[in-house]
């Protein structure tokens, strides 16, 4: 293993999780309001609650606070103390301890770069490479641009039996897909979001505008703007429609025979080995249809493949 991926483990590992899962907090409840009183009498009483009102605003206002946040922050904390948990265990070496740590983690609905980082770091120090591989890919979806994920990433497929060609492809299809994974679902959302605001402002900005050099500037430019919309619109699409579509898997057995259809009496289609990533097809009962990068097509088993 090269030297930075040994400090990518020291320093990743140390990195608490960034949180996706959702915690539902119990509403406060309202304050009752003060009851109306019509008569005469009620005026000195009246005047005596109107002492209490701030104190009683600040008491409605601290038990709110607690309730709403103090709860978000108390598992944020369980979940940072966790995950340190976690990184002492792989800096002992104890990397089974490490993986029961994230794992847990994963399956009580957590996810985030770190964590699935951390985690391949795991897998590959205990020789697992299809699961470090699965797991790195995992972090690349949350964080396409991540240096780190991308380099041990490459230095995890490196170290994979398999030597896939990909089919050639024409340039801009390759620019094309460069620029669509360049960016989550999340981040071409944002994107067009802000890109769309911005074209209501400049929209707004027309109309009153003092000279006609001044709106000929807006029109231009929110020309150019609507035009940068249709484009981070339409990739957000092509995005959406991707991660619904394309489903890929990593192998996750050292040695694997691609049967030509779903059944172990079947031909021997071709030989696979654990780390390679596959697109998943189509699914027959405990059998899946996987296509690899270079156009092959055959038939493993369900328990021999995890999609990513």
């Amino acid at each position: 293993m090269p030297e930075k991926l040994n400090d990518i483990c020291s320093d990743k590992n140390s990195t608490s999780v960034s949180l996706m899962s959702y915690v539902t907090l119990s509403p406060a409840c309202p304050a009752g309001r003060l009851s109306k009183c019509d008569s005469v009498g009620c005026v000195s009483l009246r005047q005596a609650q109107t002492d209490k009102i701030p104190i009683i605003k600040q008491t409605l206002k601290i038990l709110l606070f607690y309730f709403l946040f103090i709860p978000g922050f108390s598992f944020a904390s369980n979940v940072e103390v966790i995950m340190r948990q976690g990184s002492e265990y792989f800096r002992n070496g104890e990397f089974d301890k490490a993986i029961e740590i994230y794992e847990g983690l994963i399956e009580e609905g957590y996810e985030g770069t770190a964590l699935y980082y951390n985690l391949g770091n795991t897998y590959f120090r205990i020789g697992k490479l299809g699961y470090s591989i699965l797991n790195y890919e995992r972090a690349l979806r949350f964080s396409p641009s991540d240096e780190d994920v991308k380099h041990n990433l490459t230095f995890a497929y490196l170290s994979t039996s398999d030597r896939i060609q990909p089919l050639p492809e024409f340039f801009l299809f390759e620019w094309w897909e460069s620029v669509l994974t360049s960016l989550t679902v999340n981040g071409w959302t944002y994107l067009s979001y802000s890109v769309f605001l911005i074209f209501l402002f400049l929209i707004g900005f027309y109309f009153f505008a003092r000279s006609v050099l001044q709106q000929k500037i807006i029109l231009f430019s929110g020309l150019g703007v609507l035009l940068i919309l249709v484009l981070s619109v339409s990739l957000l699409i092509v995005k959406i429609n991707r991660e619904a579509t394309h489903i890929n898997g990593v192998i996750v057995e050292q040695s694997v025979t691609v049967k030509t259809s779903p059944d172990l009496k079947s031909t021997d289609a071709f030989l696979i080995h654990e780390g390679l990533k596959v697109k998943l097809e189509d699914y027959i009962d405990d059998w899946v249809k996987i296509r690899l990068a270079d156009g092959k097509v055959g038939w493993v088993e369900n328990s021999v493949v995890v999609k990513i």
